[in-house]
């Protein structure tokens, strides 16, 4: 039997015969030229199966950082499995900055893209869409280079491990910047409703924390750019207060890992994030599940869930949402949808969690809810390039080497 490995919620035991952690290219080229199956791996933050198989576990996470910055095209290009608060920190030194970053620092570049996840901001699109270029080790060990603009690029982003292993990865980058953070308590339900565009667009990324118990928003997360923001913070937001010292989305908890509120400036990556990178976070103590709307549906999804928040709360620790401009990538939840994002944190009870999973994607379906491809759901919609990425595969793996259940059920439908 092999390295027996869990991911990071330890909801999941990958079932892998064998697993690789190559230290070069060409390390990850020979074991692709040799197997049968692979799947790849990245910091384990998926809760599904998606990363897993009966055959070869492959990490990139040991190959070298090597970080490039090349100032005049405006890019970064980076391995695959370094992880976005080690990109970020050189990236700041060197007085640069990625467009957004997802709540955690400690995931994985190419497995954060792979799977569409995201930050916040009614005008930036989830982190897949800083990538420019992408060198794949597709099946049979040959290396794959993509670049923006060719024609199958928009397919080899949010690709789910399905075309092969992502060994590099170049991202637009920008000035570096600095941002303030802001939290604001029980914002009335009504006014979220009444004043919904005004507050998803209160800042340059905002997340909402609510229990979906009340009458009140527990929590307003306001991240505004100093350039974007020459005058005070609002002394009210809607009849939602200024925090009266530092919070965690989940109130009951200590609030010391998360990073700076208060409105203190600070850099960037030490901002965007909810969580500091010194933080390791927890782990077995969660669940998560996330759906995708079209942001134009927002309130309206905001009731649907209530109408089953008998079966969501039982098994709810924190829900947050979020928005997310639309990209041209052809499996990312947000293609071609300005999106709001209604994610769960559950309790780690499977039982609890898909049990309201079944009654938000029964409630959730007049929206074509699309769910984040690493977490709990039962149901992924078709999607629109779906035949041209089942083609794209067809192409760059025709022996299937990189497929497992997961792919083979909710992307290529078998």
């Amino acid at each position: 039997m092999g390295e027996r490995l869990r991911n990071w919620a330890g909801n999941i035991e990958f079932g892998a015969a064998r697993v690789h952690r190559p230290r070069s290219v060409k390390q990850v080229q020979e074991v692709v030229a040799g197997a049968e199956r692979v799947r790849a791996l990245g910091t384990g933050h998926s809760f599904n199966t998606i990363a897993d198989t009966p055959a070869d576990l492959v990490s990139v996470a040991g190959l070298p950082a090597d970080i490039r910055i090349d100032a005049d095209a405006r890019t970064v290009s980076v391995a695959g499995g370094v992880r976005y608060g080690e990109l970020a920190r050189r990236l700041d030194a060197e007085g640069y900055a990625l467009h957004n970053l997802g709540s955690l620092p400690h995931i994985s570049v190419a497995g954060a893209v792979a799977t569409g996840t995201h930050g916040s901001g009614v005008g930036l699109g989830n982190l897949a869409t800083a990538i420019s270029a992408v060198d794949i080790v597709s099946g049979g060990g040959e290396l794959v280079s993509l670049r923006r603009g060719d024609a199958d690029f928009d397919g080899a982003v949010v690709a789910l491990g399905a075309l092969g292993l992502v060994v590099r990865v170049a991202l637009d980058i920008q000035p570096a910047y600095r941002v303030s953070q802001h939290v604001y308590e029980r914002l009335p339900r009504a006014e979220l409703d009444a004043h919904w565009e005004e507050i998803a667009s209160a800042g340059y990324s905002v997340s909402l924390f609510t229990g979906w118990h009340g009458d009140t928003v527990d929590q307003v997360w306001i991240k505004r750019r100093d350039e974007d923001a020459p005058a005070p913070a609002p002394a009210e937001l809607f009849g939602a207060v200024p925090a009266g010292g530092k919070r965690h989305p989940i109130a009951v908890m200590s609030a010391e890992h998360c990073t700076e509120q208060g409105g203190a400036p600070g850099p960037w990556h030490e901002r965007l994030p909810h969580f500091k990178l010194e933080f390791t976070p927890s782990s077995g103590e969660e669940l998560q599940t996330e759906y995708f709307v079209a942001r134009a549906d927002a309130v309206a999804a905001f009731a649907a869930v209530e109408q089953v928040r008998d079966v969501v709360v039982p098994a709810l620790q924190i829900s947050e949402i979020r928005t997310i401009a639309a990209d041209r990538l052809w499996l990312s939840p947000h293609y071609e949808r300005d999106s709001v994002a209604l994610h769960f944190t559950w309790v780690p009870n499977d039982d609890l969690a898909l049990r309201a999973v079944d009654a938000l994607e029964e409630v959730l379906a007049p929206f074509a809810p699309r769910p984040h491809w690493g977490k709990v759901f039962r149901n992924a919609p078709g999607y629109p390039r779906g035949g041209d990425f089942a083609a794209l595969a067809a192409r760059l793996d025709p022996a299937g080497t990189f497929r497992n259940a997961f792919v083979e059920r909710h992307v290529f439908g078998a």
